[in-house]
């Protein structure tokens, strides 16, 4: 469901018009400037009511901004740790599209290559056939993010862009996943092989935070968070690297979402037959 300031932004050419002015006259930065200070600490409450949060998992009580708030950590994650079980690598709505032999993939009508994505020709190949999996953070989901398995992590690429929103309205729009700022990295896996893991900003995102790169990683320990608004993780895997479970492969190429947890198993390695969490 899309927000319907959103709705009214990006549904409309008089909305399309001045959000775009915004943009070019850097009012994200300035909401980014207004949410990191002190003065912004009355939305919280609101904010908690408005979207139904819960704070029982998180243990400090008063944060000095709203954008600390936002980032605000729980005390402990849960993660699915049986090997052959891939896992979601945050809260949010999945949807699920597979990478054409051309190393296209479609989402919310918008065809994309793995070369607009990352803007590196190197893995434009490796892909085809295989899964792209989409998870989208909303207002109410924990903005903190696991690794999905144990294995490596290289560099971390980053790719300035824009600050759209990537509710569908958005997506319908423009091609978000190819304007927005990001940054991605490549995951070698020890149970799932290489993954590209992509972090999408939207909107006064003013950060998208990775706290380790080019070392060795755990399943279910934190890769990262996002910082002040609603973002989106994709997940590039190889062909015949996991078989997701039905309610989620169902999912492919529909458009259709479906709300996924943090540490949850979402699939598994294609011989493994052990039983997995839902």
């Amino acid at each position: 469901m899309n927000d319907p300031i959103i709705e009214k932004l990006y549904g409309t050419a008089a909305g399309r018009f001045f959000m775009k002015l915004g943009i070019q006259l850097g009012v994200p930065k300035l909401i980014a400037g207004y949410l990191r200070s002190p003065i912004s600490k009355h939305r919280i409450p609101r904010y908690i009511r408005k979207n139904g949060i819960s704070m029982e998992e998180f243990p400090q009580e008063h944060y000095p901004s709203f954008a600390a708030f936002f980032a605000r950590q729980k005390s402990r994650s849960y993660a699915d740790m049986e090997a052959s079980h891939l896992i979601s690598p945050c809260d949010g709505l999945l949807s699920v599209y597979s990478v054409q032999p051309d190393s296209s993939f479609s989402i919310k009508g918008t065809r994309y290559t793995l070369n607009m994505l990352l803007q590196d020709p190197t893995h434009k190949e490796e892909y085809c056939g295989g899964l792209c999996l989409v998870f989208r953070l909303t207002a109410t989901d924990y903005h903190h993010y696991i690794f999905v398995d144990d294995g490596t992590i290289g560099k971390t690429h980053f790719i300035e862009g824009q600050l759209h929103s990537v509710q569908p309205a958005a997506c319908q729009v423009f091609p978000v996943y190819r304007l927005n700022r990001r940054k991605w990295n490549l995951l070698d896996t020890v149970n799932f092989g290489p993954i590209i893991q992509v972090e999408v900003g939207a909107v006064a995102v003013g950060g998208i935070v990775i706290e380790q790169e080019n070392c060795r990683i755990s399943r279910g320990s934190e890769m990262g968070h996002f910082e002040l608004c609603g973002s989106t993780i994709v997940l590039l895997l190889q062909k015949g690297r996991a078989d997701l479970l039905p309610e989620y492969a169902e999912l492919m190429d529909s458009e259709k979402e479906h709300r996924v947890r943090l540490g949850c198993c979402i699939g598994k390695i294609p011989a493994a037959t052990d039983s997995f969490c839902i």
